[in-house]
């Protein structure tokens, strides 16, 4: 009986219109197909091997568990992932990758003999509809397809394949230099079938894609390992079609084990966009920034006073959130969930995440586009109106909406990088009344946002409770470093936000009771605050602890490379959605404020 791996075992391929997370043990255990946010055919990340999953190893004895490989890493810097067993018979490889989609999205496995003669087993369990409807599985012409519905998979391969319990088997071996290859492709079911695979072929082609798309990266620093492996798990996330960017590719992976705190991050929040675009941007990807800015104003077309925080990846605005019963989820966290309701609320935040991005790529040269001015403009419009207002903030509470701190803070960030675009004679506007604006929002954080007695920032107006949100006041340019608020808030966060192994939480959960967030239960501490804590450490002159604290972070990466939402600091675990851009673009961003700084040992 299989269940699902540790998060931090799985690895991802994709075709930057979906993904698919391999395990460790050979076990494609996430696909849905045939974008990020359609249901999956193999859904047993979520429950068990009922619900759909793809093995690619040495055969083992039936009953047992499938060992781990041996060894497994990308090649060079690419998402085609190589994993190799030692058997007492041998050892062989498994090529996994996703080709960049000219046609039927396709995921491809390779098997190749290394030494000896392994015998080598492919157990194949499509499971349509997030692992609710078994499909009709049948040949074609000597090929395999698997039809439910709207769907159908097809397989391909040299290899004798055979039916049982609703299963596809291949049981073969490979001697060394021998390659068997399997492929999977999409199609509608109405449509022709696919073009019959060539995985040698697309093999190349996806080296040859990824290695040409890394060459544009312009860091070069000590860190370029991890900065480039983030780099291509960002591209990874990006819905090549439009230029949205998902969270991340899996929904429901929980925050909490055994907990509720399960969603579905398969969309594009524009706070996540935008922080993605800003690091794509300093690191020599101006052409994903210009598809992401064409998607914003797509998304929000001609109604920015109707702004989302969150959008489907095609500009989809109805994300309606649903339950699957079916579903026992990952480790018996439940509800597994799919859709965000958090799509409705009020976040006052993005509208500032979403101007700093668009002046970001402003400033870096991105050709200007007047109606990306004209939007901006409009944003504030509707910012000098609401600024004012409580909201749900930057962590989508599901509490009563709050004056949160952060959101203000953002909110003076909007109007000051649009007062910078009318100061350079790029936009036009009352110029005189938007200072104002800004130097009212500004004192009205600092008089009713600020603790004088403990000298830090707080959550929300007229509450005690911290937020890491807060370390992002001098990144934003709110206050200066070295302002002794700014250093005082800081030093809180670090005294009462941190996990025994020094990592950052989001803010006080309160384990059984709902608390700040409307819910239950606590959670892991959450990677990009810690992040950020690093880059503030720095800011302020505490370089070596900032490196230190840096340093222990990459080595939460799993072997791979890759970061979850949060870090369970309790059951030494990586948690939540995984792989999480919001934690990716932080580590690329503290890695060139410690290179620029000099605050580096080696990497």
């Amino acid at each position: 009986m299989h269940v699902a791996g540790r998060i931090e075992d799985y690895a991802l391929i994709g075709d930057m219109q979906t993904a698919a997370l391999v395990c460790r043990d050979g076990m494609v255990d996430w696909l849905c197909l045939p974008r990020f946010d359609s249901p999956a055919v193999f859904a047993g990340l979520l429950g068990t091997e009922e619900h759909g999953f793809w093995r690619m190893g040495p055969a083992h004895s039936e009953g047992t568990r499938p060992l781990p490989a041996d060894r497994r890493r990308y090649r060079g810097d690419s998402l085609v992932l190589e994993s190799e067993w030692d058997t007492p018979q041998g050892t062989v490889r498994v090529i996994d990758f996703m080709p960049p989609r000219d046609g039927a999205p396709q995921l491809v496995r390779i098997v190749e003999g290394v030494s000896g003669t392994v015998p080598v087993r492919s157990e194949l369990r499509m499971r349509f509809a997030y692992g609710w409807v078994v499909p009709w599985v049948h040949k074609v012409d000597g090929r395999t397809v698997a039809v439910a519905g709207p769907d159908s998979v097809w397989l391909d391969t040299t290899a004798q394949t055979y039916g049982e319990e609703l299963t596809t088997y291949s049981d073969f071996t490979v001697a060394p230099g021998e390659r068997v290859a399997f492929t999977i492709s999409w199609q509608p079911s109405h449509h022709q079938p696919p073009a019959v695979a060539e995985p040698e072929n697309s093999l190349t082609a996806t080296e040859d894609f990824w290695r040409e798309w890394i060459e544009h990266c312009t860091y070069h620093g000590p860190y370029r390992e991890a900065v480039v492996r983030s780099l291509i798990t960002l591209k990874a996330l990006t819905y090549a079609p439009t230029g949205g960017i998902v969270a991340a590719p899996t929904t429901s992976l929980p925050e909490d084990l055994g907990g509720s705190r399960n969603w579905d991050y398969r969309f594009t929040w524009l706070r996540d966009a935008a922080i993605t675009l800003s690091s794509l941007l300093r690191t020599g990807y101006r052409e994903e920034a210009r598809a992401w800015r064409e998607w914003l104003l797509r998304a929000v077309a001609g109604d920015p006073e109707n702004l989302q925080i969150m959008y489907g990846i095609a500009g989809e605005r109805e994300l309606g959130e649903n339950e699957l019963s079916w579903l026992p989820g990952y480790e018996n966290s439940r509800p597994v969930r799919v859709g965000n309701g958090a799509a409705g609320q009020v976040q006052l935040d993005v509208y500032g995440e979403v101007i700093e991005a668009l002046h970001l790529a402003h400033m870096t040269g991105l050709a200007r586009n007047d109606y990306a001015s004209l939007l901006q403009l409009k944003l504030i419009n509707w910012v000098e109106n609401h600024w004012h207002e409580p909201d749900e903030g930057i962590w989508e509470v599901r509490g009563p909406r709050r004056h949160f701190v952060h959101s203000k803070v953002m909110t003076w960030v909007a109007v000051d990088r649009t007062i910078k675009l009318i100061e350079a004679g790029d936009a036009e506007g009352p110029l005189e009344r938007w200072k104002e604006l800004r130097d009212r929002i500004h004192q009205d954080v600092c008089e009713k946002g600020y603790d004088k007695e403990r000298n830090t920032f707080t959550q929300s107006y007229g509450s005690q409770e911290l937020d890491a949100s807060l370390l992002l006041i001098p990144q934003m340019g709110f206050l200066p470093p070295d302002d002794k608020r700014v250093i005082g808030t800081i030093e809180a966060i670090q005294r009462e936000l941190s996990t025994e192994d020094g990592f950052i939480l989001r803010y006080p959960t309160s384990g059984d009771e709902a608390g700040v967030d409307g819910l239950e239960g606590d959670e892991g501490a959450f990677l990009a605050c810690s992040f950020w804590m690093a880059d503030d450490l720095a800011m302020i002159g505490r370089v070596e602890e900032a490196r230190t604290l840096f340093d222990r972070l990459l080595s939460l990466r799993n072997d791979l490379g890759l970061l979850a939402e949060e870090w369970d600091s309790a059951n030494q675990r990586q948690v939540g959605n995984f792989p999480q851009a919001f934690s990716h673009v932080p580590l690329i961003d503290t890695a060139l404020r410690l290179t620029a700084s000099g605050a580096y040992g080696g990497g």
